[in-house]
């Protein structure tokens, strides 16, 4: 068997696929589900005090759509070029009950090797920090705090913040930092004219790891109704988001370096993206929309295909990371070919 496991500072998955927190893991028997597929670890549904952003989630709404904009049915077995474009909020349990139930599910987790993560969204800088001391209280042993949701500016003031001043990402990590000596994951938005400079600066302020890059906010009419879909404005990820994710995880690598982990999030669909992904310089990957609208099966399926890819082409996981990254040279060393640009234009306008 190949070696799918890959270590993330001191941590250790078994493979890189983690199933990342969205409405699909807010109940125990969804964490259960999740670890049922083999995947390396599993992050909860995401908390925070805000009244606002509890409410926030009575008024979720999802479509699916194909690469023409048209709604495809809900039914779990989405085309591959399906994108996910809706809004959601927070869990609405008590915080110290899911804390509880989180760091049950992580107890369980570790007995075949796997890691239940508890995450948390910024609000308050002040609770976030007593949200972490929480969850490590209760034993968890990895902490994700995403400060790029992508809802920030459209929910309601105080519910989510999304940051992206450098400055303000390096304050942050450093007060969650010094709530707690656990692991501590950051997850960044994709919304950034430098997303390589928000992860420099999560890892000065003591992050263990960036998560690149939350989802794009995005309107999308419907030509029928001429209103928005959905509405109002929503966060959307799809397929095509990879090559995106992948350039700032490159980036990110070339600007800190190797030897920071990186995870990469946003457009990986199979057990190949997760091998493109760690080639661009992540050494995990976390599934979100694909694992809400296909199933966990999606993840289970990703699991067995990266393991398949590693037999099929040798080597570890821990061998494909940055290598497509540490490749990528400028545009200045390309060969010059005159007239080249010809084959790519339609033949009357050459």
């Amino acid at each position: 068997m190949p070696d799918t496991s890959i270590a993330i500072g001191g941590i250790t998955l078994n493979n890189p696929v983690i199933i990342g927190s969205g409405d699909h893991v807010m109940t125990a028997g969804a964490l259960r589900a999740a670890r049922a597929t083999g995947a390396g670890a599993v992050v909860a549904k995401s908390i925070n005090e805000s009244e606002a952003a509890k409410r926030q989630l009575d008024g979720s709404d999802h479509v699916l759509l194909d690469s023409r904009w048209k709604p495809i049915p809900w039914d779990f077995d989405p085309p591959d070029d399906a994108m996910l474009f809706g809004r959601s909020g927070l869990h609405q349990m008590a915080s110290d009950a899911w804390i509880a139930e989180v760091a049950a599910q992580d107890r369980e987790a570790a007995k075949t090797g796997q890691y239940v993560i508890g995450s948390i969204i910024l609000a308050a800088l002040e609770t976030a920090c007593e949200l972490a001391r929480q969850y490590q209280a209760a034993g968890i042993r990895i902490l994700e705090l995403n400060i790029g949701a992508p809802h920030g500016d459209e929910a309601v003031k105080g519910a989510i913040i999304q940051e992206r001043a450098a400055h303000r990402v390096k304050e942050i990590t450093q007060a969650l930092r010094a709530a707690v000596t656990i692991p501590l994951w950051i997850k960044l938005t994709g919304q950034s004219e430098d997303v390589a400079a928000l992860a420099a600066a999560a890892n000065e302020g003591g992050a263990d790891a960036v998560i690149v890059m939350g989802r794009f906010m995005a309107l999308v009419p419907d030509v029928e109704t001429r209103a928005p879909m959905l509405g109002t404005a929503g966060a959307i990820g799809g397929p095509w988001a990879l090559a995106l994710t992948c350039r700032w995880l490159a980036q990110t690598r070339k600007r800190i370096g190797p030897d920071f982990p990186l995870l990469g999030t946003n457009g990986a669909r199979s057990g190949l993206d997760v091998a493109r992904f760690l080639l661009a310089g992540a050494s995990a990957v976390e599934m979100t929309s694909a694992v809400m609208s296909g199933g966990f099966d999606v993840a289970r399926r990703a699991v067995q295909e990266f393991s398949d890819y590693l037999a099929r082409t040798g080597g570890s996981a821990s061998d494909l990371v940055g290598l497509a990254a540490d490749r990528q040279v400028g545009y200045g060393v390309q060969p010059d070919r005159p007239g080249y640009w010809r084959d790519f234009v339609p033949p009357e306008a050459r």
